[in-house]
């Protein structure tokens, strides 16, 4: 797996959602879909992390319709969601610990 460092929740539900291709209000909902209703991501978090996303070549824009833009996840953002998918399940695995009662 190469290195990377652990993502923000926010950074893992915004491309878990641009798993399909998206404008901003659209991944707040599909964002709030997909956690159960759990996350309830707000515009200025949500436009923050795309910022950051965009720049590091994560995510693309591949639309703008006046003040929509759509934005899609690229190679490298799809790399970046499954190394920390990765990551995550090994947390969940080393921790089951606790339900063999080894604690």
């Amino acid at each position: 797996m190469p290195t990377q460092g652990p993502m923000t929740e926010a950074a893992y539900y915004i491309l878990l959602a641009l798993t399909k291709p998206g404008h901003g209000y659209g991944m707040m909902q599909r964002i709030k879909e997909l956690s159960g209703g759990r996350i309830v991501m707000g515009p200025g978090t949500l436009y923050g992390v795309l910022t950051r996303m965009n720049k590091d070549g994560w995510i693309e824009l591949t639309e703008t319709d006046g003040r929509r833009k759509n934005y899609t996840i690229t190679d490298k953002g799809r790399q970046a969601l499954q190394n920390e998918y990765d990551r995550l399940k090994m947390l969940v695995n080393d921790g089951k610990i606790l339900e063999e009662g080894e604690i």
